[in-house]
């Protein structure tokens, strides 16, 4: 990647393959049962319509990352020789991040595709599950003792089975 240009793997056909099969199925239930395919086209393009929202916020944050976070950076911050530091900034941006999970898979799966460390991208994902805004509710609920020990427990297993990502596919991962 010295000459600036962006190296991807080729992608499959098989997001085009289920695409027909879907459309294909939709078909054969139009000509079999017309009145259940209107009602599932509807219900298609409710959906499609309610995603649109996200599906915007996903490509305005991929957007805004290939802006800000170039590869030396993400590599720096979050690859292999990120160290200490990269743990603890993966356990931090996990618990910071909100809203859905739709638009961090996407950003870390470019994020990977970038630099970042298989393990660091499961730490973060996985550290997602602790709720900043959200800890005051679980004391309200659950009590201190129950939310700190599940707090723990979380952060805990987000950092083994990053480590174990990282036994796993070992240091040459990031260009797999």
């Amino acid at each position: 990647m010295s000459d600036g240009i962006k190296k991807s793997r080729p992608r499959g056909r098989g997001g085009w393959i289920f695409l027909a099969a879907v459309l294909v199925l939709y078909g054969l239930l139009a000509l079999w049962r017309p009145e259940q395919a209107g009602q599932a086209a509807v219900t298609a393009m409710r959906m499609l319509l309610k995603l649109l929202p996200v599906l915007a916020l996903v490509f305005g944050l991929l957007l805004l990352s290939h802006w800000w976070l170039d590869e030396n950076r993400i590599r720096r911050h979050f690859g292999h020789e990120a160290g200490r530091r990269g743990w603890l900034m993966a356990v931090v941006a996990g618990m910071l991040s909100m809203g859905p999970i739709y638009p961090w898979l996407a950003l870390v799966a470019d994020w990977r595709e970038r630099g970042m460390s298989p393990a660091l991208a499961a730490v973060f994902l996985y550290s997602r599950g602790i709720k900043l805004a959200l800890l005051p509710l679980l004391v309200h609920y659950f009590g201190l003792a129950f939310a700190l020990i599940l707090s723990v427990y979380m952060l805990l297993l987000a950092l083994l089975i990053g480590w174990a990502m990282q036994l796993l596919l070992g240091d040459g991962a990031a260009d797999s």
